[in-house]
């Protein structure tokens, strides 16, 4: 281990054991703008916590909120009304080069005329650290960011990701409590931007300090999060672990955005066995375990398509079992896509992995029976 890496791990630890102070608070952070005359809510209320060390990430679509959340956690945005914590500290009102705090950008803003070690540096000199300590700090974050050997390059010699571990190690030398970092996977094409997924998680595991990170792409969020705050209209609609929040999705929006899910939705017709009893039709019905309803109770439950086994015989067993006509298949490699359509016109995906061949279960027009355990069956909120 470096220097480098033991003094950040040194300053996580010992912040971690000062009774475990978050490293970022937002207490009822409100954001509004004066529109065409009229007062616009881009943040509506969000209150959270994010610990020492953690990798956290804001998801949700265009225009839900998370790019303005974190730049009020930078100081680049003032709230309207809230709090603002770092490290415990009320930082509401001090301005964005005061916080320790480091921020990543999508366009990355490398300097073009400065090679991989003057970019990196740069921060340092402005401090005017000594020679021989930024030389130091500077090798060591070359190291950790995988770009040893390259100090030499400028970044139009350089490809996308390895500029945006030069934007990092820039970030990074100066030692922040937390770094924040806004879409900087965005302008990468996607098997590299996969491969910088992996990355990232590394290099924030070595140097052990908070990440904050903002992204639409829910693939990135589940690949590198310790927990997800799922934004949508200026809300923080569900804050949960990845796991979590795929398995056992806290509201309709949640379920859609997050993957692909299933929507069905009826009136509870009894209970019988630890599992809720939704009877869609005489030959179907939906199992909801491990829940608490009564018999006519509205619910709405959501089904992962992978949970569910596509048949052309009917099943046997306490299961979800469904009917319903094959409408379309779609062969994509890992896994073959149906859509299923049921008697009341509603449309279930399914996907079943191809396991040993491409032959499919079923072709367009077949009825089929699709099935799966109660536990699967997931109530959710509107």
């Amino acid at each position: 281990m470096t220097e480098t890496q033991a003094g950040m791990e040194a300053a996580v630890v010992a912040a971690s054991n000062s009774s475990q102070v978050p490293a970022i608070e937002l207490d009822g952070v409100v954001k509004e703008y004066l529109a065409h005359g009229e007062v616009v809510q881009a943040v509506k209320g969000v209150t959270l916590t994010i610990a020492e060390g953690e990798f956290f990430s804001l998801l949700g679509p265009s225009g839900c909120g998370k790019t303005t959340t974190m730049r009020m956690i930078a100081g680049f945005e003032d709230p309207s009304r809230g709090t603002v914590r770092l490290h415990g500290q009320d930082v509401t009102n001090v301005p964005a080069n005061k916080r320790d705090v480091n921020m990543v950008f999508q366009s990355y803003a490398l300097f073009p005329h400065m090679n991989v070690w003057e970019n990196v540096a740069f921060g340092l000199r402005r401090k005017k650290v000594g020679d021989a300590e930024i030389k130091r700090r500077v090798g060591e974050i070359l190291e950790i960011v995988a770009l040893t050997g390259r100090e030499k390059r400028r970044p139009r010699e350089m490809s996308g990701g390895q500029q945006q571990r030069v934007a990092l190690a820039r970030a990074l030398v100066n030692n922040p409590r937390a770094l924040l970092l806004d879409e900087p996977l965005g302008a990468l094409d996607l098997k590299l931007r996969q491969a910088m997924q992996i990355e990232l998680k590394r290099i924030q595991r070595e140097v052990g300090i908070t990440f904050v990170y903002v992204t639409h792409d829910q693939s990135e969020a589940l690949t590198m999060s310790d927990r997800i705050a799922v934004m949508n209209d200026g809300l923080v609609e569900q804050l949960a672990t990845p796991r979590e929040i795929y398995e056992r999705p806290a509201t309709a929006f949640v379920a859609n955005f997050i993957g692909t899910s299933n929507l069905l939705s009826g009136t509870v017709d009894r209970v019988e066995a630890g599992s809720a009893v939704l009877e869609l039709d005489e030959k179907s019905r939906v199992l909801v375990g491990q829940a608490s309803h009564r018999a006519g109770e509205p619910i709405a439950v959501t089904v992962r398509p992978e949970k569910i086994t596509i048949s052309t015989e009917e099943p046997a067993g306490d299961l979800s079992i469904v009917r319903g006509t094959v409408s379309e298949v779609v062969y994509l490699g890992l896994y073959n896509s149906y859509a299923v359509n049921l008697s009341d016109g509603a449309e279930i995906t399914v996907f079943q992995q191809n396991a040993l061949d491409s032959t499919s279960t079923a072709e367009r027009g077949d009825t089929v029976w699709l099935s799966w355990q109660p536990h699967h069956s997931y109530a959710i909120g509107n």
